[in-house]
């Protein structure tokens, strides 16, 4: 049985990979001397807290243990915030191959990291992933910019262009 939601969910997860590895590949643009500036420093911590964010949703989702990674990372090393990516993104893959359109409906409860009570259905978490993403993404556009590098192009319609030959 098909399950057309799930699988536009899972082709979206594809771009934000494709996007994340963008990103990474704008911060290695930035001038080996200017990685010190602030600038720097703050466009990847951006992206650790983004895959924190990612991280804390997923165990949400699956209910189990939350990520163990800070949710706001300051001086994160970016080999580090690569490497918890990769993790996450090998978990969040997991995930998602198995979803269906069913499984979007579920209501999920969890406490916030501030302890307050919450229920939220799959498919709008997962919405909120996804702007989450692209919101923290186009900061750190601006700071890889402010630092003197190269920003990734990340817009999701040039993704899908690049993948239909269009």
């Amino acid at each position: 049985m098909p399950d057309p939601v799930a699988d536009r969910f899972r082709r979206w997860f594809q771009y934000e990979c494709d996007a994340h590895a963008r990103v990474f590949d704008s911060l290695e643009t930035v001038p080996p001397e200017r990685r010190d500036s602030a600038e720097y420093r703050r466009a990847v911590d951006l992206m650790g807290h983004l895959i924190a964010a990612r991280g804390i949703w997923l165990a949400r989702i699956e209910g189990s243990d939350p990520f163990p990674g800070p949710r706001f990372p300051t001086d994160a090393r970016l080999d580090d915030v690569k490497a918890d990516w990769a993790d996450v993104e090998r978990r969040w893959r997991d995930c998602l191959s198995g979803l269906s359109d069913s499984d979007l409906a579920r209501i999920v409860a969890y406490k916030t990291l501030t302890g307050v009570d919450c229920t939220d259905v799959v498919e709008d978490m997962l919405a909120q992933l996804f702007g989450h993403s692209s919101y923290h993404r186009g900061q750190v556009a601006m700071l890889v910019r402010a630092a003197g590098g190269t920003p990734a192009e990340t817009d999701f319609i040039h993704w899908v262009r690049a993948q239909t030959g269009g």
